[in-house]
């Protein structure tokens, strides 16, 4: 389980094509910290295993899944990308529960600076729009915020100074992807009730 709060920027150093599948190599000084082979780091607010691991760097393997559902068949060598550990058991919750699972990608529509923050358009894929809620939480290439305002298709997210610098969010441009994950609660709700009428019926 990750919470959104991105803990570094990183670059990927490697791309390796296989098929229907690629392996990346990722640098990262501190979530490579401690690293294990088999712990799961959010790459974009994808949940990926770590395979190999040595210095500053590791090692994933992405299954065509993966890549067919997120933006990360465009990583390139050089990319940056938001990295993210698991929350540890015990610790603060500081954005809000998020499993680094993917449910679709959407783009940067449009950006609105002012002088202390940004407001950043962005559009979701249909079936995601009864999750999209204004003053709810939503993940953008893994980081967690807070929508404000949600359209048919599209929804806004105001980026604070900290956020731009230290995210890929503060240099993404008007249509490049996003990944984007809803929240699971709302997920989870929406499916017990759907079995719960068909209980009653």
């Amino acid at each position: 389980m990750f919470t959104g709060i991105v803990e570094e920027l990183g670059e990927v150093t490697a791309v390796e094509e296989l098929g229907d599948a690629s392996r990346f190599r990722l640098r990262g000084p501190k979530v490579t910290a401690g690293a294990q082979h088999g712990d799961s780091i959010a790459v974009n607010g994808v949940c990926l295993t770590v395979v190999e691991h040595e210095g500053e760097e590791f090692t994933a393997d992405v299954m065509a899944e993966t890549l067919k559902r997120s933006s990360l068949g465009a990583l390139a060598t050089g990319s940056r990308v938001n990295l993210e550990r698991p929350t540890a058991v015990g610790g603060r919750l500081g954005g809000h529960i998020v499993q680094g699972h993917v449910d679709g990608t959407g783009a940067i529509l449009a950006r609105t600076p002012s002088e202390h923050w940004e407001i950043v358009k962005v559009s979701f894929p249909d079936g995601l729009g009864r999750y999209v809620v204004e003053k709810g939480s939503i993940t953008v290439d893994g980081v967690s915020l807070t929508v404000v305002e949600a359209g048919p298709d599209w929804f806004t997210i105001s980026l604070i100074p900290t956020t731009l610098a230290l995210t890929t969010l503060g240099t993404k441009q008007p249509g490049e992807p996003v990944n984007l994950e809803v929240d699971v609660i709302a997920k989870y709700v929406e499916r017990l009730l759907a079995h719960g009428g068909e209980a009653a019926r």
